[in-house]
């Protein structure tokens, strides 16, 4: 299985010709872009209407967590499913599948009156997101192989991660805005305008997939997309993300069903003629395992720190959620910021080292910061978060772009999502147990010191990561 990069001639995908004029114009990019923007405009505005859902449906604010974890599962599971299945039946009609499952989403939430009506509105949401990221990475390859060229132009891989990182930043602070003129519904029926937007985009923007759709018999379709890989692998995350949830308290027979449950996925795919995880491409192509690995980890620091902080801030500082959400506004400008020039001016070593040492050095700077330490300071150390996030998101892609195979980019781009969802659910953990007893500085610096392990992990990996030069030198701007 040949990796994708510059040693692969371009090809031009059967019964499509090749796009006249610019391929990679803003009426091809920007049904994708929104498409990928779907999944953290749900994941940021649903954080502003906790409290006021528990309010109107008489439950706890802990009881609307769930809204939140839900739509994380969910994406994690769906978008490696997505990405499989958009190689298998064409990224167009998985993309344009998602955005109208979104649309559904968004109706069924803005009538729900139940709590279990929510939480079917937000599985379908994470299901319906998770298609937009690994399709429209597929949709780029393609259109490259389309157009003759050897990969897209860098800005146009960067635009998916600043498009992401621009929705989180602002996502906040407008979600609260929102919510607090109409109510919690927007959280739902926000997603019906730019769902329909999104789909009028799709469909003129991006030509029918050229492929004829031919599912065959249910047994070989099964076969052909790995059907029970699929529920292994779900499985096998889902045991994973209880245990990670219930800490401080370890749920071990979780972890135990988790390990049993991985075991018997590698057994599985070990002998799957179409596996859906290719374990061995995994063992194989290293510089693909280690940029999951370093993409998971380096959103694990990140999340530590929005996690954390924010709750910081909100109990020891006295800031109202929205204050807090303006005060880490700054840490999501200069992601969106970063991520932009990522894309356009730098290779990929320079970057993640970057990423690695900005990584280490905010995580010293917390074990610093207190509740006597000026706003100001505390905004400034919260900023050097936000250019790790953006340098880490937009160098960790090109990798991925650059060593995934041509024909699973679209698996392959779905796990770098779900190790980033992974990296996000333990970074939950982390803070939770840090701060069991009590939101305090103590409980901070012990997220700072936990940050400083991950930091130095970082760095050690990317620095001693030959192949990240190797891939400079092969991929030149």
């Amino acid at each position: 299985m040949s990796l994708a990069g510059g040693t692969n001639a371009p090809r031009q995908t059967a019964g499509t010709a090749a796009p006249a004029g610019n391929p990679f114009g803003p009426r091809f990019v920007a049904p994708l872009y929104l498409g990928a923007s779907l999944n953290p405009i749900n994941s940021s505005i649903i954080a502003t209407a906790l409290v006021a859902i528990a309010a109107a449906l008489r439950i706890s604010v802990g009881d609307t967590a769930i809204l939140i974890s839900c739509l994380y599962l969910t994406s994690a599971l769906a978008q490696p499913a997505a990405g499989r299945l958009a190689e298998e039946f064409g990224p167009r009609r998985v993309f344009v599948t998602g955005i109208v499952l979104v649309l559904v989403a968004g109706i069924v939430g803005s009538l729900a009156h139940s709590l279990t009506a929510l939480i079917v509105a937000r599985v379908l949401i994470g299901a319906g997101t998770s298609a937009g990221y690994p399709s429209a990475m597929l949709l780029i390859r393609r259109r490259a192989e389309q157009a003759g060229h050897e990969a897209p132009p860098r800005g146009v891989l960067g635009g998916l991660a600043v498009t992401g990182a621009a929705t989180v930043a602002v996502g906040p602070a407008i979600g609260g805005l929102l919510v607090g003129w109409l109510g919690w519904r927007t959280a739902f029926w926000i997603n019906i305008p730019v769902a329909t937007v999104a789909l009028i985009l799709a469909v003129v923007g991006i030509a029918p997939d050229s492929d004829r759709m031919r599912p065959g018999p249910p047994r070989a379709l099964a076969s052909r997309i790995d059907l029970l890989g699929m529920l292994g692998f779900g499985g096998t995350l889902t045991a994973l993300m209880v245990f990670l949830s219930a800490l401080p308290r370890p749920d071990w027979p979780a972890l135990a069903a988790a390990l049993v449950l991985a075991a018997m996925l590698i057994g599985w795919e070990l002998r799957a003629g179409h596996p859906f995880l290719d374990v061995r491409l995994l063992a194989s192509n290293g510089a693909l395992t280690r940029t999951y690995a370093r993409n998971g980890l380096t959103l694990m620091g990140t999340y530590v720190i929005l996690y954390g902080l924010t709750q910081w801030l909100e109990v020891a500082r006295g800031l109202s959620a929205y204050q807090a959400g303006l005060a880490l506004l700054p840490m999501g400008v200069l992601t969106a910021i970063t991520a932009r020039v990522v894309s356009q001016r730098m290779g990929v070593r320079l970057p993640l080292i970057a990423c690695a040492v900005l990584l280490l050095l905010g995580a010293v700077a917390v074990l610093f910061v207190g509740s006597g330490t000026p706003m100001a300071a505390v905004i400034a150390v919260s900023a050097v978060f936000g250019l790790t996030s953006g340098a880490g998101t937009v160098a960790n892609q090109t990798v991925l772009y650059q060593e995934a195979p041509a024909t699973t980019v679209g698996t392959a781009s779905g796990l770098l999502r779900t190790f980033g969802y992974i990296g996000s659910i333990a970074s939950a953990a982390i803070t939770g147990t840090a701060f069991h007893s009590s939101v305090d500085d103590s409980g901070l610096h012990l997220i700072a010191c936990v940050l400083v392990v991950i930091a130095a992990l970082v760095l050690v990996m990317t620095v001693c990561d030959r192949r990240l030069g190797k891939s400079d030198r092969l991929h030149p701007n």
